[in-house]
């Protein structure tokens, strides 16, 4: 069918006036036309993700229902409970999809429990594991701009849905016609007690558990810890300031964006990944008393900081929060003597190295996964089926997320904002900065600066661009890289890492991934990996160096070369 084809069928298929109006809008645009309808749009390990509008490669309650009535079938077919949780954030219709979706799985005979408010990604993931759902749906776009919506899935672990029931999804979906009417309403579904609303007593549990993975709260009002605070007009707010305030955290909230807002008004881009997205703090730290500034993305299962620097704020990178949390964790637990035999922290593949080195000298094992938090939540799972969560410590990812304790399967900016106030007010107590704690760890370990370059591709066969990228580099790896030579290249795709000294291949014992890193001995990396769902690719850098200048200066070399 080709997009025209598809055009006209929804304009002849009988939907509201509103619909129809939008449809009549594009019908001279061609070009709008060919991006609404010359695909549908895909649904993946990590569900669905879009522009919200009208159209097949739209999100919008027909390809939401659609999403829910596949993952509903799926459900159906397994041995798993017949139970699922649903949760949204604060942008556009999320609200709206929630209830779509759990219409979509009541009709199915499938009972749902929805948030009966705003909640982060990390109580969507809590509330599955805690009301024994075989799965679970989170309405949210995460930390993209304010035009973009979707659904995240889980599974019955609490961890985002893993590649072969995703299949089954997506081949459900495909046998899905368009515009299905619902059986009942929402409303009917709730009377007859199929869709229920989650209490406060979850809410509360939530709470409970997150302030037990505290290390040393302790620290927090002995040090009259201030933090500036920003949720990015997301979920955050209720959850975040509820944890802090009661270990005693002084908090003064970025007013303008402290309510939600699905425009995010005052912050375009709400990514606490980059410096932009905290510039409204900035403003408020410069005359509120702050030792940290810190925000959090619209589903809260990310956060970023900064802290206060000659003058003005300097934030830091994922990586660099990443390893003070795994550092200030691993030296508390050492000093109390209460590490479990065999514990292990994690991260993803792309993120810091400098993480391993600290986990060794604590004598920590250190596992490296693939990109994504679900392989963060594998870990922890092959953990518990054997009895021994309590050897998880910590997990992370360089795109800031992190999580201690085994209660979610996924990032939570809930407890790692608690962990940051706590090292902060550690700290504080005795003197020092968080800068001053990161220097510490550049002086013990060498200075491993990161960076992280994404190439934006365009046309329409800019995925096509994305893969051709990833063949030439495989084809034409380049002898070195910034002036350090690569010593060794990991090919996750065909899981063989090969010593270009001495030409020995070993196998890599992780899931076939499209992802290639270029090792520069002890020098630094790169890692080229394309996006699942846009067209783009990233680079991720590593230079290592033995001072901050020489760090930098190599990084600038690396990334000048695979620029060219």
């Amino acid at each position: 069918m080709s997009y025209m084809d598809k055009y006209h069928f929804w304009r002849n298929a009988n939907l509201s006036e509103q619909v129809n109006a939008e449809l009549d809008a594009i019908l001279n645009n061609d070009e709008e036309l060919k991006s609404r309808f010359s695909s549908d749009l895909q649904f993946g390990t990590a569900g669905m993700r879009g522009i919200m509008g009208i159209g097949s490669n739209r999100l919008n309650v027909y390809t939401v229902r659609r999403a829910a009535q596949g993952m509903a079938a799926w459900l159906s077919a397994t041995n798993l409970p017949q139970k699922a949780a649903i949760g949204y954030d604060s942008r556009h219709n999320s609200k709206e999809f929630a209830e779509v979706c759990a219409v979509a799985l009541a009709e199915a005979g499938i009972h749902t429990w929805l948030y009966d408010r705003l909640a982060p990604t990390p109580m969507l993931s809590f509330a599955v594991r805690e009301l024994g759902c075989g799965c679970g749906i989170v309405i949210s776009a995460s930390h993209n701009a304010g035009a973009y919506n979707g659904i995240k899935c889980y599974g019955p672990d609490g961890c985002q849905m893993t590649d072969e029931p995703a299949a089954i999804v997506t081949g459900e979906i495909a046998k899905i016609p368009y515009f299905v009417p619902e059986k009942k309403s929402f409303s009917a579904f709730m009377k007859e007690g199929m869709i229920s609303y989650i209490g406060q007593e979850l809410w509360e549990k939530y709470y409970e558990t997150v302030l037990r993975e505290a290390v040393e709260p302790e620290m927090i009002e002995k040090a009259s810890l201030n933090i500036v605070y920003t949720p990015l007009c997301g979920t955050g707010n209720e959850p975040v300031r509820t944890i802090l305030g009661r270990l005693g955290v002084n908090i003064t909230v970025v007013s303008c964006q402290e309510q939600p807002d699905g425009d995010f008004k005052t912050c375009e881009y709400p990514n606490p990944e980059t410096d932009a997205a905290l510039n409204e703090s900035y403003k408020v730290a410069h005359s509120a008393p702050c030792d940290v500034i810190l925000g959090t993305d619209p589903d809260a299962d990310r956060v970023a900081i900064a802290v206060p620097d000659e003058g003005g704020f300097k934030k830091l990178s994922g990586n660099e929060l990443g390893c003070l949390l795994l550092d200030y964790i691993l030296k508390a637990r050492t000093a109390r003597q209460d590490i479990p035999a065999g514990a292990e922290a994690v991260r993803s593949i792309v993120s810091s190295p400098l993480a391993d080195r600290i986990a060794h000298h604590y004598g920590i094992e250190m596992k490296a996964v693939l990109t994504g938090f679900k392989y963060i939540g594998g870990e922890i799972l092959a953990l518990e089926e054997a009895g021994e969560e309590e050897r998880f410590l910590f997990g992370f990812e360089e795109s800031c997320g992190y999580l201690k304790g085994t209660y979610a399967r996924d990032k939570d900016a809930v407890v790692a904002s608690m962990l940051v106030c706590e090292m902060a007010a550690s700290l504080k107590l005795q003197g020092k900065t968080i800068l001053d704690a990161l220097q510490e760890l550049y002086q013990t370990y060498g200075y491993y600066l990161s960076y992280v370059q994404s190439i934006e591709l365009t046309g329409a066969d800019a995925m096509e661009k994305a893969a051709k990228m990833m063949a030439d580099l495989r084809e034409k790896v380049p002898q070195s890289i910034g002036g350090a030579a690569v010593s060794v290249v990991n090919d996750y795709q065909s899981r063989v890492s090969k010593n270009l000294s001495t030409g020995e291949e070993s196998p890599i014992l992780l899931p076939k991934s499209n992802v290639l890193e270029l090792v520069l001995g002890e020098e630094g990396s790169v890692i080229a990996r394309p996006s699942g769902t846009e067209p783009k690719v990233k680079f991720y850098y590593t230079a290592v160096g033995r001072d901050d200048k020489a760090a930098k200066a190599r990084l600038d070399a690396m990334v000048s070369q695979m620029s060219r």
